[in-house]
């Protein structure tokens, strides 16, 4: 074929570099793409390497990087490939709360902070911003400013359960218990059988000396979790003071064995994983399993 191209004189059209160079870009962000969807995540972090290599530029690109780096726990590299984004894209509230996200997942609270101000007076009326800049604020230990946080997602959407959460478990470490016990009271008559929920009830009885109540609270947390070694070690503490030997040494004995054991596996774990991988995927990379 090739001779006969040359005997009439038909030559193969010369490659263009540049269409040769967008080719392979296209090939290996779209194959890291397909990786991501199949949880391959360290291949397709490779991918979108090479397609970075090839175009610097394509954010949506860095976005997807960062995704797999997230999975894979490179949470440095993550962060940085949304500091590229939210640098091209500075009014972006999206990208600013990612790299809250992140900066979290790293307990790096300073730095947590600083993207939840940085993404605060682009959208004053995001709760989520004041409910991650809270978190931050808890890490760093100002428990005022938390609150205060708290209260303003809350006044901007009065079923935010996980700021209610939060402000009640924040107002008890800071020895307001009575405080803390209006959450917890709003959040068990919306919430049914919510352990995070049926904890704070029962850590707010046990600050306020209402032993009996708490002993019962921690029960309704052991129930819906029969694995919380926080549940059988403080309702020991109350068994304890209540002078029920027996019992608050069973609890004791349990807690200590379930630690030795290590922690115990449940379904929703990996299902919880993949809804947080999905709250985070605006281009629906993990919608389509």
């Amino acid at each position: 074929m090739n001779f006969l191209k040359k005997l009439f004189g038909v030559q193969d059209a010369p490659t263009d570099p540049k269409q040769e160079e967008e080719k392979n870009f296209e090939m290996f962000k779209y194959d890291g793409v397909r990786a991501l969807q199949q949880h391959q995540f360290e291949y397709a972090a490779k991918c979108f390497d090479h397609a970075l290599e090839l175009n610097a530029d394509d954010l949506e690109c860095r976005d997807y990087l960062s995704r797999a780096c997230i999975a894979t726990g490179d949470l440095q590299k993550a962060y940085g490939q949304l500091e590229v984004i939210s640098q091209a894209e500075p009014d972006n509230v999206a990208v600013w709360l990612r790299m809250a996200e992140v900066a979290y997942m790293m307990e790096n609270y300073a730095m947590m902070a600083e993207a939840c101000q940085k993404a605060l007076p682009l959208d004053e009326e995001n709760a989520n911003t004041y409910f991650m800049y809270a978190k931050a604020c808890k890490g760093l230990d100002d428990a005022a400013k938390a609150v205060d946080l708290l209260t303003k997602a809350i006044d901007l959407h009065d079923d935010f359960d996980s700021a209610r959460l939060l402000r009640g478990n924040v107002l008890l470490e800071s020895g307001e218990p009575d405080k803390a016990a209006l959450d917890a009271n709003y959040l068990n008559e919306h919430i049914d059988g919510n352990e995070d929920v049926l904890l704070l009830t029962a850590r707010v009885e046990k600050a306020l000396g209402n032993l009996q109540e708490a002993e019962v609270s921690y029960g309704k947390v052991i129930d819906a979790n029969p694995f919380s070694i926080e549940a059988y070690r403080e309702r020991g503490e109350v068994r304890k003071e209540l002078g029920d030997s027996q019992g608050a040494n069973a609890d004791e004995a349990y807690a200590r064995e379930m630690e030795s054991n290590g922690p115990v596996p449940t379904e929703g774990i990996e299902e919880s994983i993949k809804q947080k991988m999905q709250q985070m995927d605006p281009y629906k990379v993990f919608h389509n399993e």
